[in-house]
């Protein structure tokens, strides 16, 4: 008899087929369904020399019964409905104390659901990121459930996950949906980090009428400081790429309708619902929004006149821009921790923080150097917003006059940057100790009375304005 595997995989799309053959790479006995068996063959012989730790399964039944008890097995399926027939399917077949993970974009409240419904086996919700590449050679993973279930888990984890000096890109962030949720938070900083960029690409296009090859230079050189991340670094490389088929630049021949999954709309969502402010995700998720209305943005040229218009040459350099990059990524993403905080509160997750920083580090979408310096912030005092710690605080203070000049330019010449707007108007809000809600609770007196505080009554609250009556 075949010796049973360590950890069994469900659903062998990109996701799954990559993390699996990076199971059996780190050296674990691995078995593998998926619904059509004939992509689970096809798996196999394309797994070459890894196929002998691979124990291909045909049924549901013969699947769970090449498993090692107790049984460990990741589910990497669309999110929503399917992840609960699955489950179903699997329960009658498990003993208790078995472990379901699962591995998709599911919403952190079906995990919350699932992880108390699972009884006498286990859930655990495992957020991964890195795309098909990081899957294959070492993801960011950010697990929520029982310490049992991670427990169980861990040593697998562990050794595929991406590593950072020495250390795996991989953490337990509490109970229930805190990992799902941790990785939806991730996507928002996601969306936002890639709108930033979108908009510096459109100043130079449309501003300094750059052709796309003469940028790859320009974002190679910021790749090789303050904003050294995967995403700068693939822009450089997507700039500097030709079609094939007609030798144009690629970004020449790719229309501008950005597509979206849902996970930044959801933390759109829940940021509103938890009073976190979160403009730079909201900017980013509403321009993808208006990517897609193509005709209806043709219509509006056609009817009020083309948007931009070129700037002086002079006036856009490569320092302010890059100034602006910096400050509008320290503001997205102290947004993104500010939300995580308030979850974390509300639902008694106690996710800590630092620890996110440092499994975001490498192998996810938004790992960058910055992080580093997030993670020690955050060590120091979990407590304090990023934009008040020191390190984070002297970048704000050296490049948001940048980002303040690149926003005004292209708002003068009709290029949209709605992501770096909304990220200084936030930190403008922030650094203005009087602001002008005293007129918002006025107005709300006024026609609704809804009551105030006075400056110089701090003690009292309900206060009325004399159009009371």
């Amino acid at each position: 008899m075949a010796e049973q595997a360590e950890i069994g995989l469900i659903g062998l799309g990109t996701m799954g087929r990559n993390l699996a053959l990076n199971i059996a790479e780190k050296g674990h006995l691995l078995a593998v369904f998926n619904r059509t068996f004939a992509r689970t063959e096809e798996f196999v012989e394309e797994a070459g020399a890894l196929a002998r730790r691979i124990t291909p399964a045909e049924t549901l039944e013969d699947f769970v019964a090449a498993l090692q008890s107790p049984r460990r097995i990741i589910l990497l399926v669309p999110a929503g409905q399917p992840v609960d027939d699955q489950i179903e399917a699997l329960k009658p077949l498990l003993d208790a104390g078995d472990l379901i993970i699962d591995g998709g974009n599911s919403d952190w409240r079906d995990t919350n659901r699932r992880v108390s419904d699972a009884t006498p086996i286990l859930h655990m919700g495992l957020g991964v990121s890195g795309g098909a590449k990081g899957a294959r050679e070492g993801p960011s993973m950010m697990a929520g459930g029982p310490d049992a279930a991670y427990a169980m888990v861990a040593p697998v984890l562990e050794s595929i996950a991406a590593d950072f000096d020495g250390v795996p890109c991989v953490a337990h962030l509490g109970p229930g949906g805190a990992g799902h949720y941790v990785k939806m938070v991730h996507n928002g900083i996601e969306y936002a980090d890639m709108q930033m960029i979108a908009e510096i690409y459109g100043l130079l296009r449309d501003g300094l009428g750059m052709a796309a090859h003469d940028m790859a230079p320009i974002f190679a050189r910021w790749n090789e400081g303050v904003l050294q991340s995967y995403l700068i670094e693939i822009t450089a490389k997507i700039a500097a790429t030709a079609d094939p088929d007609t030798g144009q630049p690629m970004l020449d021949v790719i229309a501008d309708r950005a597509g979206q999954k849902g996970t930044g709309r959801w933390t759109v969502m829940d940021a509103q619902e938890r009073g976190a402010p979160l403009p730079a995700v909201e900017a980013a998720v509403t321009a993808r929004v208006l990517s897609s209305r193509y005709e209806d943005r043709a219509s509006a040229e056609a009817l009020f006149g083309a948007g931009p218009t070129s700037l002086p040459r002079d006036a856009l350099t490569e320092t302010m821009m890059e100034g602006a990059l910096i400050a509008g990524k320290v503001l997205a993403y102290a947004q993104g921790f500010e939300l995580l905080a308030a979850a974390s509160d509300g639902e008694d997750w106690a996710i800590p923080l630092s620890r996110v920083a440092e499994i975001w580090r490498a192998g996810c979408i938004i790992r960058s150097t910055m992080l580093d310096d997030m993670a020690s912030a955050l060590a120091e005092a979990s407590d304090r917003a990023l934009i008040m710690a020191p390190h984070f605080a002297g970048l704000l203070a050296r490049h948001h006059g940048a980002l303040r000049q690149t926003v005004s330019l292209a708002t003068a010449h009709g290029i949209a940057v709605p992501a770096l707007s909304s990220a200084l108007n936030f930190f403008d809000m922030m650094r203005t100790a009087r602001g002008t809600a005293n007129m918002l609770q006025a107005q709300r007196d006024y026609f609704g009375q809804h009551g105030f505080e006075r400056l110089d009554r701090s003690d009292e609250s309900g206060l009325h304005g004399p159009w009371a009556g």
